[in-house]
């Protein structure tokens, strides 16, 4: 009996031991504990400020993006330098302008050779990772673990570029599939004793815009209220926007976009918009599972009846109308997904005891036009396609509830996350770290002026070539290669970019001014007129 208590004592002991042990032993959401912040970089493809309710509530509320303003900072005038898809993330990647780290377009090959901000906070220690739509190259470097979409990617079971296990097909919905797998890195794989950098890229809202069924079956039902601007004759503008393919009515593809079924079209006599518009249709609608197509099916085959019956006898204007309804059901129920997936991530950050040493940036890869001037896509200097969203959390850096309006640029976000980070910023990169205005030190930002340049044309949605500068009061363009025109617009008395004010007298004055204040840009950040007909060359040789 003495031998049997003695060994349950001893039973006992060992017991607490383990639990001690256990105890002390590291968890997969501790924080680390070196000072350095964790760093989650949220970014949506093509998300309008205009579809972010902390901006502007007139057409969705996105309460979990919304915290990210009222926890943190939002910008009022952050902007791209280059409004189209690629190119954005090369800048992104990189701190420099396209024509300097070379993707000055969707066509042109990313050079592997430019060093970009993962890599160097990989060699700084920070553990890196990268889950949803990259859009440029398969093996991105500086990254510990990726699961990228192979370029556009698609809405319904992706497929998927990994790093440990080749091309993976995943079923369900994209943008909860790469929070799926975000939250399964945050918990299972990162090292909680390092700092992490997670860049959480969303292929929603891009274009062909295909909702959850949990979100089409409530929007497509949904009435939005009109742009002042959607019948926009473009009068009192140059004929760069007179001549962009971007029209919702005549540019706009029936079956990809509208999602008018290939079959309906046919007998309705409606001819594809372009070469690939029945093929965009049939490419993500026709990936779903018989399951998944059951349920699309019920909900947009009832919206194709009622509109063989209503097409032959609707007006032009009419048909402009139900085609911005379409589009707003479809592009505002994507965000509604990325919206609740980023509350998802917020939501694990602050079970998890992660939010308090964390930096979460909310932001886009360039804005997008919601039926403003008729329009939809973004590639102009002009106002939605060049400001983005842009929204950050810091806790004890940056103050609740606060709101920053200096011209703050996606050139930036390089030296932004490497200042935060405490690694060095390469002396070739061209922007600026927003860590002082993030403290509310905006005495230390002496940017008065951003610089924009857009290279792609002729090609889709053909937007002429320009290059520009913008400040909080004015925007001076220059339209290049087929034409010879300058645009300015004053963006306080003139907020729609309705008249171009360029040969207007009164403001000559202004013209001159801007005009030096642009070329000296041009020479700062090492951009000439022999770059751009280098460009213009290669572009036609390719």
């Amino acid at each position: 009996m003495k031998t049997n208590i003695s060994f349950l004592q001893l039973a006992g002991l060992m017991a607490a031991v383990i639990l001690v042990a256990a105890s002390c032993k590291p968890t997969k959401t501790r924080q680390a504990d070196d000072g350095r912040p964790n760093i989650i970089f949220i970014m949506s493809d093509d998300h309008a400020y205009q579809a972010i309710s902390a901006y502007m509530d007139h057409l969705i509320e996105t309460p979990n993006i919304d915290r990210i303003a009222s926890e943190g900072m939002l910008f009022s005038n952050a902007c791209v330098s280059n409004s189209i898809c690629a190119p954005s993330r090369a800048v992104i990647f990189t701190g420099k302008h396209s024509h300097l780290n070379g993707k000055i377009d969707n066509r042109f090959p990313f050079d592997t050779t430019q060093i970009t901000f993962p890599q160097l906070l990989q060699q700084a220690g920070y553990q890196t990772a990268i889950f949803g739509k990259l859009h440029f190259g398969n093996n991105p470097k500086g990254f510990d673990q990726f699961k990228i979409l192979p370029g556009q990617g698609t809405y319904y079971n992706p497929d998927f570029i990994t790093k440990n296990e080749g091309k993976i097909q995943v079923e369900g919905y994209t943008t909860d599939i790469i929070t799926d797998m975000t939250l399964d890195w945050l918990e299972e794989e990162r090292d909680p004793d390092e700092p992490f950098f997670l860049a959480y890229w969303h292929k929603a809202p891009h274009r062909e815009w295909l909702p959850a069924e949990r979100h089409y079956k409530e929007y497509i039902h949904k009435t939005f209220p009109e742009p002042a601007t959607l019948f926009d004759d473009y009068e009192g503008r140059g004929s760069a926007a007179k001549e962009a393919e971007m029209n919702l009515l005549t540019h706009m593809n029936w079956a990809g976009d509208s999602k008018i079924y290939p079959e309906v079209m046919d007998e309705l006599g409606i001819p594809e918009t372009v070469g690939w518009d029945k093929g965009a249709f049939e490419r993500e609608v026709g990936r779903q599972t018989p399951e998944q197509r059951a349920s699309w099916d019920a909900v947009y085959g009832p919206m194709n009846e009622d509109f063989k019956k209503r097409y032959p006898s609707m007006t032009e204007k009419e048909k402009m109308q139900w085609r911005y309804q379409r589009y707003m059901q479809d592009y505002l129920g994507s965000i509604a997904a990325v919206d609740e997936n980023v509350g998802r991530v917020l939501d694990y950050l602050d079970e998890q005891g992660l939010a308090e040493n964390t930096l979460v940036v909310y932001t886009s890869d360039q804005g997008f036009y919601l039926g403003e001037h008729g329009w939809f896509d973004k590639r102009f200097i002009y106002e939605e396609s060049f400001k983005t969203p842009l929204l950050a959390r810091w806790p004890g850096v940056i103050e609740p509830g606060s709101a920053n309006d200096q011209m703050v640029q996606n050139l930036d976000f390089a030296q932004t996350i490497l200042d935060a980070a405490g690694v060095t910023v390469p002396t070739d990169m061209q922007g600026e770290s927003l860590i002082p205005l993030f403290r509310g030190e905006e005495e230390d930002w002496d940017r008065d002026a951003v610089y924009y340049h857009y290279y792609e044309y002729p090609s889709v949605h053909m937007v002429k070539r320009h290059y520009g500068i913008v400040t909080r009061e004015y925007k001076l363009a220059h339209f290049y290669y087929d034409v010879d025109e300058w645009e300015l617009y004053d963006r306080l008395q003139d907020p729609q970019e309705m008249l171009n004010v360029y040969d207007d007298p009164g403001y000559a004055d202004i013209v001159m001014e801007l005009k030096t204040k642009l070329a000296e840009l041009r020479v700062k950040y090492k951009d000439s007129e022999d770059l751009d007909q280098k460009y213009i060359q290669k572009y036609l040789e390719k």
